[in-house]
């Protein structure tokens, strides 16, 4: 027993590794910045290795916190990084000598971290002529960033998310297309397009942010006109929401209010119950309900929004060289994070991520 004592005591008194929560998102032309939410500041710049500008796009990181992967070299490349060293562990080059293959916005990760999904447009680079292939995606393995199979994708895929169970990818275009992983057969397809095109113009969707990593939901804006409506009324045009729940597959567009202003993204709360957009303004919705809730205006022009774990907290990235913090339930401004060197985030999503510190 008395030998025992110290080592129980010393348990006791070190605890539990407490589970922090950051930010990550690429700043031009070659870095990533990691920062401490609770903290309000940076807590790394990773300096990645020559060519990857003029912009690192779509982070995404793996569940533990400490691996992310990014396209780089002109949406050319796939990048490995290590988000507790730096360290760039691994490279794969998409495009050949006889073929150029870029993967633009769609790059999602597997819930088990072992598989990356890249939306890939190639190329086929001839001496006298070019070539448009079919579109696919390609499925690499993590561990060793080597390509395992590719699969057909329609074209005008722009963002891709797998089902939390890991047995479909999702990618949003023209529709909401299903995949087998497994096998690459399409496996189901939910209209977007076509939604109440007897009510409605041409939905037009504007998708290229990933940022569902805290909710487990897709949420992206859609801009359409009522048919029935006149073209001097202001009320004839309209903003939609879009969301795809990727524990279920199930998709949802609802007409939420009058077209006054833009959003460029928008993101759900973990709980589901709200769902903000951004752009020139703030605003948040009900998530149930369907129907704006309040609004602010801000500063400057913010492109990605995201949600901290707890939804206490709207996180704004993209277009300048700040990240700012508002509350979620009132919108006020909490705070903002200023990036070294006033470097831009440009078109760069927002992701929240949490790892054990220590």
């Amino acid at each position: 027993m008395r030998m025992l004592f110290p080592l129980i005591a010393g348990v006791m008194l070190a605890g539990p590794a407490m589970s922090g929560e950051y930010l990550l998102a690429s700043i031009r032309p070659d870095k990533l910045i990691v920062v401490d939410a609770e903290k309000m500041a940076v807590d790394k710049v990773i300096e990645l290795p020559a060519g990857s500008g003029p912009m690192a796009a779509v982070p995404v990181v793996s569940s533990d916190g400490r691996t992310a992967y990014v396209n780089v070299n002109r949406t050319e490349s796939l990048l490995k990084v290590d988000l507790m060293t730096g360290e760039t562990l691994a490279r794969a080059d998409m495009s050949s000598d006889d073929e150029r293959v870029k993967s633009l916005f769609g790059i999602a990760l597997s819930p088990d971290g072992a598989t990356l999904a890249v939306y890939q447009s190639p190329v086929r680079m001839l001496p006298s002529e070019f070539q448009v292939q079919p579109t696919r995606i390609a499925l690499y393995d993590t561990a060793t960033m080597t390509l395992r199979s590719t699969f057909p994708a329609p074209r005008q895929i722009t963002l891709m998310a797998w089902s939390t169970d890991g047995s479909r990818i999702f990618g949003l275009g023209r529709d909401v297309y299903s995949f087998d992983p497994a096998t690459g057969e399409q496996t189901g397809v939910q209209p977007v397009h076509s939604w109440k095109a007897d009510e409605y113009t041409l939905p037009d969707v504007l998708a290229v942010w990933s940022q569902y990593e805290t909710s487990n939901r897709l949420v992206t804006p859609f801009y359409m006109a009522r048919k029935d409506g006149a073209a001097d009324d202001p009320d004839t045009f309209r903003t939609g929401l879009l969301t795809l729940d990727l524990d279920s597959g199930q998709l949802d567009m609802r007409d939420v209010r009058a077209m006054d202003v833009f959003y460029f993204s928008t993101a759900s709360n973990p709980g589901r119950t709200r769902i903000y957009g951004a752009y020139n303004v703030l605003e948040s919705f009900d998530a149930v309900k369907g129907e704006p809730i309040r609004r602010v205006s801000l500063p400057h022009s913010y492109y990605s929004v995201n949600v901290s774990h707890d939804g206490s907290t709207v996180w704004l990235g993209g277009a300048l060289s700040d990240l700012a913090a508002y509350d979620a339930e009132t919108l006020e401004r909490k705070g903002q994070v200023d990036l070294p060197g006033g470097a831009s985030m440009s078109l760069s999503s927002v992701r929240m991520f949490q790892r054990e510190d220590g």
